[in-house]
């Protein structure tokens, strides 16, 4: 399932990329929509790292601008606080048996923010994942993941995400993320 979502984002920074090679919107530091704060719900793809399928799920994330022409300051970037809730279900283990989990992750990342063309902007996002799992419907004699059967997974992990905004207007993007530990796709608004 992460594949299809980068073959998803990869379609389309095909389909903009045209238009972005003439536009110099990245040597003009500062110009972008100015937003006092980012929503963006969206849908989402787990990482099969633990699960032997992919999971599905919701989730949304806030940001916060936090330095407006970002870290260099001869291009078109700036930098937010980006935090949220993904809830993500995962059904199958990569044991024998059929347990599911459900995970809460609350990512708190660095987003640095690159304008590279009019309607495109790209970024990446250090930081981690705070989650809870529940972890349920493991058969006798099986021990599900990370030696919880039928009970709760909690922990702290790195994330590293790479994303892109296609801009419909100063105020509303569609926002795709790849990453780990999951993928997403979402509408992103700025009030």
């Amino acid at each position: 399932m992460p594949a299809l979502a980068a073959v998803f984002f990869a379609l389309a920074l095909a389909a903009g990329s045209a238009p972005a090679r003439a536009d110099d919107t990245i040597r003009r530091p500062g110009d972008h929509p100015a937003y006092n704060f980012e929503l963006e719900p969206h849908l989402l793809l787990g990482s099969d790292d633990v699960y032997a399928y992919g999971g599905w799920g919701l989730g949304v994330r806030f940001s916060i601008p936090i330095v407006d022409n970002g870290f260099v300051t001869t291009i078109n970037n700036s930098v937010a606080i980006s935090f949220g809730l993904d809830v993500v279900h995962y059904d199958g283990c990569w044991y024998n048996g059929d347990c599911t989990a459900t995970y809460f992750d609350f990512p708190v990342v660095m987003q640095w923010n690159f304008y590279v063309a009019q309607r495109w902007s790209v970024f990446g996002e250090p930081g981690i994942v705070l989650y809870h799992g529940f972890i349920a419907n493991c058969p006798n004699g099986v021990d599900c993941p990370n030696g919880h059967p039928n009970g709760d997974d909690v922990g702290i992990e790195p994330a590293i995400y790479l994303g892109g905004r296609y801009y419909l207007s100063n105020n509303v993007t569609l926002t795709a993320r790849i990453g780990f530990p999951s993928c997403s796709f979402g509408i992103s608004f700025f009030p």
